[in-house]
C-alpha cells in the first residue's frame, strides 16, 4: 500500500500514533523524496485555513501583499497529511474535493489561474468518519474519495505487547536527546514492565512517550525503574498534556481549595518544565529558579516528580 498513490485515510484515538503512520507511508512510498506536509485542519479558523491550504492572490484580502503558494502547491509532488480532517468546513471540503479530482488549485482572489498538483493524500480523525458523514459535517463524496485505503489504529490498550518495545525507544531516544550517549539510561525492571503493561493509557502513545521522557529526566543513569516510579511520572504527563483542564477554575469548589488546587496545578507544571530544562541538574535548576536547593528538593518530592532520595549526577563546576 505505501508504495503506491493511493490516498489512505486513518483513524483511531488522540496520541493513538496516527501521524506515526502517516509519515512511514510517505517515507516508504516513491514520493519519500519530496515533501510530506502536514496541516491541522483543526487548529485554524474557515479563512485563515482556506488561505494556507488554497494559498492566495496579491490583494485578495487584507494584508496580501504578495501572491503566496499554499500548501497544496508545497506538497506538490510529495504527500498533504490532512489531520481532524472532520473539522474542516463544508466550503473548503468542497474546494479540496475539486483537487482531488482535477489536480487543481486556485489560489483565494483567483478568477482564472489554475495550478497543476500531483500530490498524495492522506487523512487523519480521531472521529468516527461514517458518523461524521451521517451527522453532515464530513462531504460524503470527499469521504470515499480519500479512504481508498481504510487504516484504524487501535489503541495502546488494545495492544499491550507494544508498550515494552515503544517504551524501550522512546527511553534510548529522549536519553541521548537529553542525557548524552556517555551514561547508561535507566532499566525498566519486570515489575515495571508489568504495571506498565497493566496502566490504561488513556492519552495512548503520546501520554506514554511523555512518561517516559519524564523518566529520563528524574532518574538517575544505571538505575532500575520500579513500579512506584511510575505513577507520579504519569500523572506529570497526563497533567502536562492538559494544562488548561489542570488550571481549570470552577466557582463550584470553596476559594481556598479552588486556589490551593491552582497552585499545585503550577508547581508542578513549573517543576517539570524547570528541571527539563535542566536536564536534571539539581543545581542548575535551583540556581535558574532563585530557590536553594534543599526547598527545590521539598517541591519536586511534595508533587512527586522522582525518587525520595535525590543523588545529583552534576559536573562539579555546576555547583
Amino acid at each position: 500500500m505505501a508504495p503506491t498513490d493511493a490516498s489512505v485515510f486513518i483513524t483511531g484515538e488522540s496520541g493513538s500514533g496516527k501521524e506515526l503512520i502517516a509519515e512511514f507511508i510517505h517515507y516508504h512510498s516513491r514520493r519519500s523524496s519530496r515533501p510530506l506536509v502536514a496541516v491541522n485542519c483543526a487548529a485554524l479558523p474557515e479563512a485563515l485555513l482556506e488561505s494556507e491550504m488554497f494559498g492566495h492572490c496579491k490583494g485578495a484580502f487584507t494584508g496580501a501583499v504578495r501572491d503566496k503558494p499554499g500548501l497544496l502547491e508545497a506538497a506538490n509532488g510529495g504527500t498533504l497529511l490532512l489531520d481532524e480532517l472532520v473539522e474542516m468546513s463544508k466550503p473548503i471540503q468542497a474546494k479540496l474535493l475539486r483537487v482531488i479530482q482535477d489536480g487543481v488549485v486556485r489560489r483565494v482572489g483567483s478568477e482564472t489561474t489554475d495550478a497543476v498538483v500531483n500530490v498524495r493524500f492522506i487523512a487523519c480523525t480521531n472521529c468516527n468518519p461514517e458518523e461524521a458523514v451521517k451527522a453532515g459535517t464530513l462531504r460524503e463524496d470527499l469521504y470515499y474519495r480519500l479512504r481508498v485505503v481504510p487504516i484504524r489504529v487501535p489503541s495502546l490498550r488494545e495492544r499491550a505487547s507494544d508498550i515494552l518495545l515503544l517504551a524501550d525507544h522512546f527511553l534510548a531516544y529522549y536519553w541521548n536527546r537529553h542525557r548524552g550517549a556517555g551514561t547508561p539510561p535507566p532499566r525498566f525492571t519486570e515489575a515495571a514492565i508489568r504495571s506498565l503493561r497493566a496502566r490504561a493509557w488513556k492519552g495512548n502513545v503520546r501520554e506514554l512517550e511523555n512518561v517516559v521522557e519524564h523518566m529520563v529526566v528524574l532518574l538517575e543513569p544505571g538505575s532500575e525503574i520500579r513500579p512506584e516510579d511510575i505513577p507520579a511520572l504519569e500523572q506529570v504527563a497526563s497533567q502536562g498534556n492538559t494544562p488548561a483542564a489542570a488550571a481549570e477554575i470552577t466557582t463550584e469548589e470553596p476559594y481556598y481549595i479552588a486556589r490551593d488546587r491552582l497552585v499545585a496545578s503550577f508547581e508542578l507544571q513549573y517543576l517539570t518544565q524547570l528541571v527539563t530544562e535542566a536536564r536534571g541538574n539539581m543545581s542548575r535548576a535551583a540556581r535558574a529558579a532563585g530557590l536553594d536547593r534543599t526547598t527545590l528538593y521539598r517541591l519536586i518530592e511534595r508533587h512527586g516528580l522522582q525518587r525520595k532520595r535525590i543523588r545529583e549526577t552534576t559536573d562539579p563546576t555546576s555547583l
